[in-house]
C-alpha cells in the first residue's frame, strides 16, 4: 500500500523543511571567522595599504585566477559592480545596445541601463538559458547591438558553442554573467573564461559567499587594465604585480569605487577553498536525482543540460506542462518539506515595470532616449518561449549537506507528488 501524501494528511518525507538555497553560507565556520579576525587584529581592512597588511584580497584574486585557469581576476564589491566594470572595460555606453537573456536576475539588464546602454532581450530555450537561434535572428536584424551577456542560471551551462559562434559571426563582444554558477564548466573550461570577460557573484545565496562581493575575470590585458581603472577611480596601483608596469597614464580615465575590502577577501579566500567540496557534494545528489528521474519517469521534462560534466548540481528543475500544474507540484513538494519555487516568480525580465516602461534614474529617459536607427523590438512579441517556459519551470535546490538518502527521498517526493496524469508516471 502506497504512502499517504503529506498534502492529504500523511507524514512529510522530511521532518523539517530542507535547507538548500545558501550553499556557501551553510559551510561557513571557524576558518572564515579566523580569517576575518586576522584582518581586524591587523587593523588593515583596506586592500591597498594599512598598518599591517594581510593581502587577503590579493591572495583571493590569485587563487580565483588559478582555479578558473584565467590570466587576471579582480575582486569587486558585487556582481552588479562587476557587470558595470565589464561593460566599461568594453567601452560600452550611450548609443549602444546589449543583448541580454529574457529570463535572468534584474542586475543583468539593470547594469546595462546604469552603464548608459540599452538592453535587447533574447528568448530562451529549454535550458532556461539564452537561445542561440533567437540571438542570431536579432543580431542579424540590428547592427547596433555591440555585446551579449550570457547567463548560465543556477548551475547549468548554456549552449555555449552555438552562442559563441553567433557572437563571433557578428563581431559582438561576450560577457559571461556567472553569478549563479561559479565552478560550472563547458567542454572542460570554467564558465566565465570562454567569452571576452566574465563576472561572478558572492552574494548570500551564491555557491560561495561573503554576504556581498563579486569578481571580474579575463585573459585580455587591455580589458583588465580598463577594469582595474574603472573599479578604482581611474587608478592602476599594482602594475608590476601583473607585469604591466609600462601602462600609459595617458590612457587613464575617471572611474568609480568598487574596491573589495580585506574583510570580504578574507572570507572569500576560505570559501573558495571549500568550493570543490561543495560542488562534489551537490553533484553527487544532483546526478542521482537526474539519472533516476530519466530512468524511472522518462516522460518528465527535465531542464535541458548541454554539458553533463559541467553542471555544479545546485538545483534540479522540471518543466511542467502548464503553470497550473507547476503550482500544484510546488504545493505538494512544500507539504513534504521540500523547498521548490518558480524562479523570479516565473516572470520574464522584460515584464518587470522598470524594463517594460523603460525607466532609469536619469533625466530625459536616458539612455533610452538615444535616437537608434533600428527600433527596439517588443519582447512581448519576440520572446514567446520565455513567456511560455518561465511560469511552468519548477526549481528544487540541492544542499551541500544532502546525503544520498536525502537524494532518494527527494526522488520519492518528486515522483509521488508530481501529478501522474501530467507525466503518466
Amino acid at each position: 500500500m502506497g504512502r499517504t501524501l503529506a498534502k492529504l494528511g500523511g507524514k512529510p518525507l522530511f521532518e523539517h523543511p530542507v535547507e538548500g538555497q545558501y550553499p556557501g553560507a551553510l559551510v561557513m565556520g571557524t576558518e572564515e571567522a579566523a580569517a576575518v579576525s586576522d584582518v581586524a587584529l591587523s587593523r588593515s581592512p583596506f586592500r591597498y595599504y594599512g598598518l599591517n597588511m594581510q593581502h587577503k584580497v590579493q591572495s583571493f584574486e590569485n587563487e580565483l585566477a588559478k582555479y578558473l585557469d584565467v590570466r587576471y581576476a579582480l575582486g569587486v564589491t558585487s556582481c552588479t559592480a562587476a557587470l558595470f566594470v565589464a561593460l566599461k572595460a568594453l567601452k560600452l555606453g550611450y548609443g549602444d545596445k546589449v543583448a541580454v537573456p529574457a529570463f535572468t536576475f534584474l542586475a543583468t539588464a539593470g547594469a546595462v541601463v546604469s552603464a548608459g546602454a540599452v538592453p535587447v532581450f533574447i528568448d530562451i530555450d529549454e535550458s532556461i538559458g539564452m537561445d542561440p537561434i533567437d540571438l542570431d535572428k536579432k543580431l542579424s536584424a540590428d547592427d547596433e547591438i555591440k555585446a551579449v551577456i550570457i547567463v548560465p542560471l543556477l548551475g547549468y551551462p548554456c549552449d555555449m558553442d552555438a552562442l559563441l559562434a553567433v557572437a563571433r559571426k557578428y563581431g559582438v563582444r561576450v560577457i559571461e554573467d556567472v553569478a549563479q554558477s561559479c565552478g560550472a564548466s563547458y567542454s572542460g573550461r570554467k564558465l566565465g573564461t570562454l567569452g571576452d570577460i566574465g563576472v561572478f557573484s558572492f552574494q548570500m545565496n551564491k555557491l560561495i559567499t561573503a554576504g556581498e562581493g563579486g569578481a571580474v575575470v579575463t585573459n585580455d590585458p587591455n580589458l583588465f587594465i580598463r577594469a582595474v581603472r574603472f573599479h578604482d577611480q581611474g587608478i592602476f596601483r599594482e602594475q608590476e604585480r601583473y607585469g604591466l608596469h609600462s601602462v600609459d597614464e595617458a590612457d587613464a580615465f575617471a572611474g568609480l569605487n568598487f574596491r573589495m575590502s580585506e574583510f570580504t577577501g578574507a572570507v572569500m579566500g576560505e570559501q573558495l577553498a571549500k568550493l570543490p567540496e561543495i560542488i562534489r557534494r551537490m553533484r553527487s545528489v544532483h546526478d542521482l536525482i537526474y539519472h533516476e528521474l530519466k530512468e524511472r519517469a522518462p516522460k518528465l521534462q527535465l531542464r535541458k543540460l548541454f554539458d553533463q560534466e559541467g553542471t555544479i548540481g545546485c538545483y534540479i528543475a522540471l518543466i511542467t506542462p502548464t503553470p497550473e500544474i507547476a503550482q500544484e507540484f510546488i504545493a505538494g513538494l512544500q507539504a513534504e518539506n521540500i523547498s521548490s519555487y518558480l524562479l523570479y516568480e516565473g516572470m520574464p525580465l522584460f515584464r518587470r515595470d522598470i524594463f517594460r516602461l523603460r525607466r532609469s534614474a536619469e533625466k530625459d529617459n536616458f539612455p533610452y532616449n538615444y535616437p537608434f536607427r533600428n527600433p527596439i523590438e517588443n519582447p512581448e512579441m519576440s520572446c514567446p518561449r520565455a513567456i511560455d517556459l518561465c511560469p511552468r519551470t519548477v526549481f528544487i535546490p540541492i544542499s551541500p549537506h544532502f546525503t544520498q538518502e536525502d537524494g532518494e527521498l527527494l526522488i520519492e517526493g518528486i515522483l509521488s507528488v508530481y501529478p501522474s496524469e501530467a507525466a503518466n508516471i
